[in-house]
């Protein structure tokens, strides 16, 4: 559990029952004082690797630090947005520089979704499916959109959401770090109000929580027991996939 000024932040990872190693990755960075803080705010990413055996928790890894070096690097670009871009894009240029250099030079990347908080203004930004969310007054808002093959379909107007809940497709992402074509990096700026809790979580949670439950979870509870509860809920609905959650609690003022 982390208390700094107004932000309360918790996180928490797990295997999950299926998955025989954990390819996630989470990194909540807190500013060390005043400077720091107006320089580079408040930091959180949440990544899920891919490839198998050791490559997606490289990937993963690897990506989340590369994107803080690089954001903290820029700590005089004040266009928040930009600089989150650019450092997740860098990210991605020495993630392939590194597979590589790697003996087979085998494919592996990773989503990844992350939150600069700098005073009441949030920048959130993905690349594939990892999700982030804002719980607000009970009531809850998906913030990211899935960078997924049924999302483009039910955009597209191809399938329905009947349809999509029978495909099993859910697990075909469009966009990942460290693949063969630079990512999509999709930017959320919003303004927060005092109370807001963020959820920055990999799909191996939302794959079996509503948003719902969602909701009462984060209102009802510190971020430190919500995190431990959202673990324990995948787990116990089948814990299909790696399961990641970060929990940012935003109690300053809303202008």
């Amino acid at each position: 559990m982390t208390n700094i000024g107004h932000i309360s932040a918790s996180s928490r990872t797990d295997q999950g029952q299926v998955r025989e190693h954990n390819e996630d990755f989470v990194v909540f960075r807190a500013p060390i004082n005043e400077q720091d803080e107006s320089q580079n705010g408040w930091l959180a990413i949440v990544a899920d690797g891919v490839g198998g055996a050791d490559a997606g928790e490289i990937a993963s890894s690897f990506a989340t630090e590369k994107t803080v070096q690089h954001f903290l690097e820029k700590s005089d670009q004040k266009d928040w947005g930009q600089r989150l871009e650019n450092a997740i894009s860098a990210a991605h240029q020495d993630l392939c520089d590194l597979i590589e250099s790697r003996e087979g030079k085998r494919r592996m990347g990773t989503t990844l979704v992350a939150v600069i908080v700098v005073g009441n203004e949030a920048i959130f930004a993905n690349v594939g499916d990892s999700r982030a969310y804002i719980c607000r007054k009970g009531r809850i808002r998906q913030i990211t959109k899935d960078h997924s093959l049924v999302v483009k379909l039910l955009d597209d107007g191809i399938i329905t959401e009947e349809e999509a809940a029978k495909l099993n497709i859910s697990n075909i992402i469009l966009q990942s770090i460290g693949s063969e074509q630079p990512p999509q990096v999709d930017l959320y700026p919003e303004s927060l109000h005092s109370e807001d809790i963020i959820l920055l979580c990999s799909d191996g949670l939302n794959k079996h929580i509503t948003d719902d439950e969602l909701a009462q979870i984060l209102s009802e509870n510190s971020p430190e027991q919500a995190s431990d509860m959202l673990i324990k809920i995948a787990n116990q609905r089948g814990g299909l996939d790696n399961i990641t959650v970060m929990v940012l609690k935003y109690q300053g003022s809303t202008a």
